[in-house]
């Protein structure tokens, strides 16, 4: 039995609503380098604004929002990319006690018009002229609506002019009678099927999981004696965006802004904020893997890049044995080849990222554990969390200096969680939110006896670390009766360099099949590769031949770690990405697996065809086929 256990819940009893940490920083650290923000464009340079300074902009914004007629309970939708003003009205909502509706910017006019309409909303934030049609097409349907500000023609400067009729006195007055189980946002599901869903979350339910976050894991966010830095560029139109913003605002970290998620902007806004701890999802942390990966090839040092990924991840597996106390730690050889690596790659790896990064959260669905080994191996240890809207963010966290690798952690102090007979996941504890508006019988019966039923399947293990398994909803059953959780697979498939996506399918089907996206930079990367030197033409059959002969082995790759009743026997190659463009993807990244189904019915009848025209004998996780059709260079 090891002498270890989590730290206990946040001590402090919250009295008031989530503007209220934001006044009493500004008080007492006027000075206190709170945000930081660009303000000559995405090359500009980071300067820094002040507790104080925040605290002012988000008064005169809410004085604003009083003298257009905004009162305590209105509901106001954000549909906005992560930017400064995001947090200033946020937090100027909060102060005069109104309802904060979050909406991606890229939610279609249907969308939009939904939830609008659902939350009955008196006014909406946008972004750009392209949010202003977007809500303008559905205007006539929503009599509730009395606004609309656009940020990019100076929506907050005209609020904090029009506020200046206002008396400070009375927006202190509307903060000071929100109360901590007032609804402070409507944070709406991505909905994989059908309309998406209101979760009401209040002030506490928002706190409750921030603040034990900062009690028990602040300091690891940051070498001794240094303020935390963290670059916020996940969607705070998704409960996990909003509770990094929450961390940061209530922990006294430095919060930078970053609107633009593609690969260029997210470098350079890496390189120039220098963040010492980061936020993101597995895509992100696979992205970035890949990127070393095809950087190291490009240089001629793929082979040392090779070993070097093999040392970090024996150096980070042994390290996780002696933490845990099943093992002695990392010997001396490895120890020595560590070091070799660390002056020679790691560090120039980490320098990628800023240089000072020195540990990470990923959220959103689980990381696999071999990336969790790589990162930890070279100086960033990457904690898996867990949580779902309906939780306001995280529940799960590893144990600081005990992270299990492949799980989620353990339950936050004050949380509970247990798994059902049927290996569904449910939560009690005080983030868990107040129902769905609306739909009285969704929140009745997302409930069994007082605890939340997640939808997600897992398992606990004898110290109670949380591995997760998949949906309840995307089990596969084949045709034979073997059940087959498809995220184990499919997260497996994703860290090869080649596939970008990938898609369990086999619901009454003789077999498991895989529908896979080829990443476009790294098959770009790959091609060049492959035909330098060669006089043929890039796209002759050796070329196909061995593009097909590498999916397949990163198709073994995957069996391999599961039994060969539940391994992928066919798999097809398909032209296009799933994305939000195309309604393959919901908005915070999830697969559509009804509509990806449904879009390509005909390639998936058409790899069980071919499969049931081969020989019966193969060999265990060897996958079965790619015919002609699947040449991804047509």
């Amino acid at each position: 039995m090891h002498a270890f256990e989590l730290p206990p819940p946040a001590g402090t009893v919250m009295q008031g609503g989530l503007a209220d940490s934001l006044f009493e920083t500004a008080r007492r650290e006027p000075a206190l380098a709170q945000v930081a923000r660009r303000l000559d464009g995405p090359s500009g340079p980071w300067v820094s604004i002040t507790a104080a300074e925040l605290w002012d902009e988000v008064l005169d914004v809410a004085r604003g929002l009083v003298a257009s007629g905004i009162r305590p309970g209105n509901r106001v939708a954000i549909m906005a990319r992560t930017r400064y003003e995001w947090t200033v009205l946020s937090y100027a909502l909060w102060t005069v006690g109104a309802e904060l509706v979050p909406i991606y910017p890229t939610s279609s006019h249907e969308q939009v018009a939904w939830i609008l309409q659902d939350a009955a909303c008196v006014a909406v934030v946008v972004e750009d002229e392209q949010g202003i049609m977007t809500v303008g097409s559905a205007c006539a349907s929503l009599p509730a609506l009395r606004h609309v500000w656009q940020l990019d023609t100076g929506a907050l400067s005209q609020l904090a002019e029009r506020g200046r009729v206002i008396p400070p006195t009375t927006v202190d007055s509307l903060r000071r009678i929100v109360l901590p189980d007032s609804t402070a946002v409507i944070a709406y599901t991505s909905g994989t099927t059908g309309n998406p869903r209101g979760c009401a979350l209040t002030h506490r339910s928002l706190a409750s999981p921030v603040d034990t976050l900062l009690a028990g894991w602040r300091h690891t966010a940051a070498p001794p004696g240094e303020q935390p830095v963290i670059l916020a560029f996940l969607p705070f139109s998704h409960v996990y965006g909003l509770m990094i913003q929450g961390l940061c605002l209530r922990g006294g970290i430095l919060l930078g802004h970053e609107p633009d998620l593609s690969e260029e902007s997210l470098s350079t806004a890496l390189l120039s904020f220098r963040p010492t701890f980061l936020y993101a999802v597995p895509f992100v942390f696979e992205k970035i893997y890949k990127n070393f990966v095809r950087t190291a090839q490009q240089s001629g040092r793929g082979a040392l890049f090779e070993r070097a990924v093999q040392t970090a991840k024996d150096f980070a597996a042994a390290g996780e044995r002696q933490r845990l106390g099943t093992g002695p730690g990392p010997g001396f050889d490895l120890r020595l080849q560590h070091a070799l690596y660390e002056k020679t790659v790691y560090r120039k790896l980490r320098a990628t990222l800023g240089g000072r990064v020195c540990g990470a959260v990923s959220g959103g669905s689980p990381l696999n554990r071999e990336l969790a080994l790589f990162y930890a191996g070279i100086g960033i240890l990457v904690h898996d969390g867990y949580g779902l809207t309906e939780t306001s963010g995280g529940i799960t966290a590893q144990p600081v200096g005990r992270a299990k690798f492949g799980t989620v952690g353990q339950a936050l102090p004050g949380t509970d969680i247990r798994v059902a007979d049927d290996g569904e996941i449910l939560v009690w504890g005080p983030s868990v939110f107040q129902g769905y508006i609306n739909d009285e019988p969704a929140t009745y019966a997302s409930f069994q006896d007082g605890w939340l039923a997640t939808g997600d399947i897992g398992r606990l293990d004898t110290e109670r670390y949380l591995t997760i398994t998949g949906r309840k909803k995307d089990i596969i059953i084949t045709s034979g009766g073997k059940s087959v959780a498809p995220a184990a697979l499919e997260e497996r498939l994703r860290v090869h360099p080649l596939i970008h996506q990938a898609v369990i399918v086999g619901d009454n089907r003789p077999c498991v099949g895989a529908l896979i996206t080829l990443d476009p930079d790294f098959l770009a990367h790959w091609r060049g590769t492959w035909t330098k030197g060669e006089t043929a033409a890039p796209r002759d059959a050796r070329e196909e031949n061995e593009l097909r002969e590498e999916v397949r082995r990163a198709v073994a790759s995957a069996n391999s770690t599961v039994s060969p009743t539940e391994s992928i026997r066919v798999f097809r190659v398909l032209p296009e990405p799933f994305d939000l463009a195309n309604g393959l993807l919901t908005p915070s990244m999830k697969l559509r697996r009804d509509a990806i189904s449904q879009r390509f019915a005909a390639e998936i009848d058409a790899m069980y065809q071919t499969s049931s025209r081969l020989p019966r004998e193969y060999t265990p996780n060897e996958p079965s086929v790619w015919d002609d059709s699947d040449n991804v260079f047509r």
